[in-house]
């Protein structure tokens, strides 16, 4: 069924069809055009979205909890996620959208083209009608004119008063009209047989292949749109497979979170390495009460040997509650040794900076070793370069492994050092715990530190051991005194302290305490609580003031 031939005299209506089929194709494109609008603008909000939950990180903040991994394992996915949504954006722009355009503006020249040639083909059909509509009228306007003269030449013809002259004049006259008549007849048949022609071919030639032409264009676009239809699903498909391994990858992820790994790694982020307390002593404060031999009530027996009670846990009435004088807390000093750090932590960061330093060593040995066989080739090749040019960089080279050298057994010094005192902290223990031996060295579980100042809890300073600068005995004998020692000023415990060596006293951050003795150079000062209990504090823990009429005032942070 062809438009030619089922719909030769309906024109006007192919016309406002195939004007609709290209309309509807542009709003196709239209809607095409808004979808990939959309994919863009979800992609960059999920690209967004992504960049707003996993900001830039330095490598020491790298997530290590294996819930903070997946979950930025998943922000990574969804990364490559948003990029699928990108592609689908860009697919539909060119192989959809773009190709419907040009489509569009190839079917608007080619209706164009078909409806002037069915336009040319009528206005001549019209013309070769007003030609033969001429002649006829010319025809019968001469037949009429002919009749005319007949009529007048048959009257004067039979008139017998009428003279010869105007007898064959009136015969004359209609000779002429008669042979004008035959004329346009003949222009006339000729006119007709000429527009019958021409309107055969008009409407079995000219019109169908026109129509055709037409219904050919019409039948490819609606074949345009299928293909455009499935481009638009394939552009899908085609990344249904990567989406798919975008979300196995979050499944992965999720699956990958391990909560006994996760708290392994908060006892190894947050241990410091210190023992745990040791058995608080009885107190008896009754020793110094006189009791008569009649009393029958049960007395405590006084202690052997004349040893006399220890005074650090006894309450001094004559302390006074003073306010703590500073403002701000200031932050813990970051030394280069992080001797701030407690032993386990300290041990970690300079392990962690030997390693580092190991690896930039060898990236210097394996530069020297490229720059002395490059030198070498240049002296058996001069051709191909000066070896004395490369003596600057070798020198260069040279000095940065000697200072990399230097930096790493400085810090092996200070790592050596660590071992020592963690070795030695755990072969001395309290009584009570004799059964329980300390991690030595190496083998003990690694910590970690974080010098952010803003945190809740901050990790302290590293303590002197009290073993070096007092022995046991000594702190004992120091305690033994009768009289309490005078305040000579007061400080701020900027961290916590455990105080579990014998002679030390604990402390909790923030507490405030008075200064009895200054520190002698051993890193140790000594101070009493408010309840009057005394001991040795680290001087790096506090943040000292001393009083104006002390001896040396100064203000330690």
């Amino acid at each position: 069924m062809t438009w030619g031939t089922e719909l030769w005299d309906q024109f006007e209506n192919l016309d406002k069809h195939t004007q609709w089929g290209i309309d509807f194709l542009e709003r196709y494109s239209k809607f095409v055009k808004e979808r990939l609008e959309i994919e863009q603008t979800y992609a960059k909000q999920l690209r967004n979205l992504v960049k707003k939950y996993c900001p830039k990180r330095s490598k020491d903040d790298e997530p290590r909890f294996s819930s903070c991994v997946s979950f930025y394992s998943i922000l990574n996915e969804l990364n490559d996620y948003a990029g699928q949504r990108e592609v689908v954006a860009e697919e539909m722009g060119h192989k959809v959208y773009g190709e419907l355009m040009r489509y569009s503006q190839d079917l608007k020249s080619e209706r164009k083209q078909h409806l002037q040639e069915g336009r040319k083909a009528q206005q001549y059909l019209d013309q070769c009608w007003k030609q033969m509509d001429n002649s006829k009228k010319k025809f019968e306007r001469e037949c009429k004119e002919a009749e005319k003269s007949q009529i007048s030449y048959d009257r004067l013809d039979n008139d017998i008063n009428a003279t010869k002259s105007e007898v064959e004049k009136a015969k004359s006259q209609l000779y002429l009209r008669t042979h004008s008549a035959d004329e346009s007849k003949n222009e006339y048949a000729a006119q007709l047989q000429n527009f019958n022609g021409e309107q055969w071919k008009h409407f079995n030639v000219a019109i169908p292949q026109i129509f055709k032409n037409l219904q050919d264009m019409d039948e490819r676009r609606t074949v345009k749109l299928g293909e455009t239809y499935r481009s638009f699903a394939d552009v899908e498909r085609r990344v249904v497979p990567i989406i798919s391994k975008c979300l196995e990858g979050m499944v992965t992820a999720a699956k990958a979170v391990d909560q006994r790994k996760d708290s392994a790694i908060v006892v190894e982020s947050f241990k410091s390495g210190f023992e745990p307390p040791g058995d608080y002593p009885f107190e008896d404060y009754s020793q110094n009460l006189s009791r008569t031999g009649s009393d029958n009530t049960i007395s405590t027996p006084k202690n052997e040997g004349g040893v006399k009670p220890d005074p650090k846990h006894s309450i001094s009435k004559t302390a006074k509650n003073k306010l703590w004088l500073f403002g701000k807390k200031p932050k813990a000093p970051s030394l280069e040794d992080f001797s701030h750090l407690p032993p386990e932590q300290r041990r970690k960061r300079l392990q962690a900076r030997i390693d580092e330093l190991s690896k930039e060593l060898q990236k210097e040995v394996d530069q020297r070793d490229a720059l002395n066989k490059m030198k070498d080739v240049y002296e058996k090749n001069p051709q191909m370069g000066d070896p004395q040019s490369l003596q600057p960089k070798i020198s260069e080279t040279m000095c940065n492994m000697e200072k990399l050298r230097s930096e790493i057994h400085k810090n092996e010094s200070w790592l050596s050092e660590v071992e020592g005192k963690v070795s030695t902290r755990g072969d001395r223990r309290p009584s009570a715990d004799v059964n329980h031996h300390a991690p030595h060295g190496r083998e003990s579980p690694e910590g970690s530190y974080t010098d952010v100042p803003n945190q809740e809890h901050r990790s302290p300073p590293h303590q002197p051991d009290p073993r070096q600068a007092h022995q046991p005995d000594e702190f004992d004998d120091e305690f033994d005194d009768d009289d309490p020692l005078p305040v000579i000023g007061h400080c701020k415990a900027l961290y916590s302290f455990n105080g579990q060596n014998e002679g030390t006293l604990l402390m909790k951050e923030n507490e405030v305490l008075y200064i009895i003795e200054e520190d002698k150079g051993d890193g140790w000062t000594r101070a009493r609580k408010q309840s009057g209990e005394e001991g040795y504090v680290p001087t790096s823990y506090v943040e000292i003031a001393m009083e104006k009429n002390s001896k040396g005032a100064v203000t330690y942070i």
